[in-house]
């Protein structure tokens, strides 16, 4: 399950794995962790930034807020033990909340095109737009 979950996760915009320390392949994004994931073989934890779903999650029963005061700010790990089904769409929608806390704007417009299958335009998409007014006729100054 935590190898369907990581290529979940490397699927967004900008992402890549990170190994803190030995043993380690969390998710991240412009080098900002999105999600802790156990080591294949082990038991699965997941853990994930939850601005918005923080409140729900913690009433599940395999749910608990992040230690090392990541809790705090928003962050909950599920854990499972061996021979439990872990519910893996909402793990996912997990993984795409924490996404999205955490990834630069332009990059959360990307994955947005890309499920909408869109190419982006303008702000959205990342692209600079101008404060200057569009370029009028000119007019020739007269001389003195």
């Amino acid at each position: 399950m935590v190898k369907r979950l990581r290529a979940f996760g490397l699927a967004y915009p900008g992402t890549h794995t990170k190994s803190p320390w030995p043993g380690h392949m969390d998710l991240a994004v412009k080098d900002k962790t999105f999600a802790y994931l156990s080591v294949e073989g082990e038991p699965l934890s997941v853990s994930c930034k939850l601005p918005q779903s923080q409140g729900m999650a913690l009433l599940l029963p395999f749910a608990k807020p992040t230690p090392y005061g990541l809790g705090k700010s928003g962050w909950v790990t599920a854990q499972f033990a061996a021979g439990d089904k872990p519910p893996l769409d909402l793990l996912q929608a997990w993984l795409e909340e924490s996404y999205r806390a955490q990834a630069p704007k332009r990059l959360v417009a990307m994955m947005d095109a890309r499920k909408t299958g869109g190419a982006g335009t303008g702000a959205a998409s990342g692209a600079k737009r101008s404060t200057r007014p569009a370029p009028g006729p000119q007019k020739k100054k007269a001389r003195p």
